[in-house]
């Protein structure tokens, strides 16, 4: 059976999930899109001769016999009332980070799933599809490196827009780390610290950057993330793991080794859709397969509600400089 998705939200990764959907997965195909611009909407099918209908909103989207299941790729802040929507329709739903802009809603969300009595979300963390880090938690699950004591993790951006702000540093960049750092060593945040090395000049005079999160896990692993979107040579996402019988790097990525005029060196990518194109299939194609066979085994609402608590700690601590406590609220959840 061929699995019908609605898609609300045609922007950027929108568009991308469609032509993946088209074009690279299988068992489904785009049966339906909405965005607020109709015509956006039928530009983004408009390449793959589809048939997919046409909605006005995303409620009607939802609610079509025609969907299966619904990708919600639209504006962050209208992500809560769309998966809202599909947990009472008793649709899969996969949305993109974040699941919710306040932690209070990723929670709302979390206990509507949790009354069906059956999981329908999937969270867009698409790390833990990326085939380095699945090698590197590979080696921790075989214990070779034995108890894990630190991470040390880099999160660089050749630049930024113009509307980037210092909160987005922790929101929309460190929010990855906090993902899948968690699902690495599979233990919960207890508190983060933020501080603020030298400016780069290099950062626009309202823009703090870089900077370091300092997190401190339950079972007492140290972590720091550097995060610096203006480091201009690349993008560039490191990790390295210290445990007490040795050190793990996350793969760079694959590319070919040049020995050219006098110099030896490997390109770097500088758009994160290269660094993790491949990521993105096998989440969206797990969602898929999740979905037919009636067991979704990506990223959580769990998972997305923890990592907007650890989040909202963050930026608290950017404004505090206090080592600021992370609580995740198991009783409300139910978890």
């Amino acid at each position: 059976m061929t699995l019908n998705l609605g898609v609300i939200g045609t922007g950027a990764i929108g568009r991308d999930h469609i032509r993946r959907c088209s074009t690279t997965l299988s068992g489904a195909r785009v049966a339906a899109v909405s965005d607020i611009d109709p015509v956006q909407a039928r530009a983004a099918i408009a390449p793959f001769e589809s048939e997919a209908l046409l909605f006005e909103t995303g409620e009607a989207l939802i609610a079509s016999p025609s969907v299966d299941a619904v990708l919600v790729t639209s504006w962050g802040p209208t992500h809560a009332a769309f998966v809202h929507a599909a947990i009472a329709a008793g649709k899969p739903v996969f949305c993109e980070k974040p699941l919710a802009t306040t932690a209070a809603d990723c929670l709302s969300i979390v206990k509507a799933e949790a009354a069906t009595g059956k999981r329908l979300v999937q969270v867009g963390f698409m790390r833990p599809y990326d085939s380095g880090y699945r090698a590197l938690r590979q080696v921790l699950r075989d214990n070779t490196l034995g108890t894990v004591l630190m991470i040390h993790a880099a999160h660089r951006n050749p630049t930024v827009g113009a509307n980037y702000t210092t909160d987005m540093a922790i929101t929309d960049t460190l929010i990855h780390e906090l993902d899948v750092l968690r699902w690495l060593i599979e233990d919960d945040y207890v508190s983060a610290q933020v501080i603020f090395p030298r400016r780069s000049r290099h950062a626009r005079a309202d823009l703090r950057d870089p900077q370091i999160v300092l997190l401190e896990t339950a079972k007492g692993i140290r972590i720091d993330v550097e995060i610096f979107v203006n480091c201009r040579y690349g993008y560039d996402i490191q990790c390295e793991i210290v445990g007490e019988e040795g050190i793990a790097r996350l793969p760079e990525p694959s590319a070919v080794t040049l020995r050219h005029q006098a110099r030896l060196g490997t390109p770097i990518l500088t758009d994160w859709k290269d660094r993790f194109i491949a990521a993105y299939d096998v989440e969206l194609q797990d969602f898929i397969d999740g979905v037919r066979d009636g067991a979704l085994k990506g990223p959580s609402a769990w998972d997305g509600y923890a990592a907007a608590v650890a989040a909202d700690a963050c930026v608290l601590a950017q404004r505090t400089g206090a080592v600021e406590p992370i609580v995740l609220d198991r009783a409300a959840a139910g978890v």
